[in-house]
């Protein structure tokens, strides 16, 4: 942990998570369970993304940690109810896509960097003829140099036209 000047210009134990328990792993050796608390202040009101960012984003980054694992997670109920939910259902989602009485399949398109717009957009069209309902974007994927944002959209929908 690096100390800077910042630090000083908040209340760091007012703000900070809370490990309020630790249990070891039965029949494993350095392994353990520990329970940690987080102040509801940390998190975006109806923010999933920004909760689960903040919880396990830079802790599973954490070199000195060899393995890490996230078992459970309880959202206060105060909290859960700042989540407004999707603007519309699943049948909406169904209806677009002409799509009923079964699962919808994705997939998001891998490798996450490097590919062209061109490329992307075969890939596009390729999940989408072998059966495939959606694909996203990994969410590293934004408006790159070698993949700019509207030239991927060109392919992507030129894909969905021809598949």
């Amino acid at each position: 942990w690096t100390t800077v000047w910042t630090d000083g210009l908040t209340s760091l134990d007012r703000y900070k998570g809370r490990c309020y328990d630790i249990e070891p792993v039965a029949g494993e050796e350095n392994q353990y369970i520990a329970y940690v608390a987080y102040p509801l202040d940390l998190f975006e009101e109806g923010s999933v993304t920004n909760m689960l960012t903040s919880i396990v984003g830079n802790v599973f980054g954490f070199k000195a940690l060899r393995a890490l694992r996230l078992e459970d997670l309880r959202i206060p109920p105060a909290y859960s109810k700042t989540f407004m939910g999707p603007p519309h259902g699943i049948q909406v989602e169904r209806d677009k896509l002409n799509k009923y009485g079964r699962p919808l399949l994705g997939c998001t398109i891998k490798p996450k960097l490097g590919l062209s717009a061109k490329n992307y957009g075969r890939a596009v069209y390729e999940c989408l003829r072998g059966g495939l309902d959606f694909t996203k974007d990994d969410e590293n994927v934004n408006s790159q140099p070698f993949m700019r944002w509207r030239d991927r959209f060109l392919f992507v929908a030129e894909a969905l036209f021809k598949s």
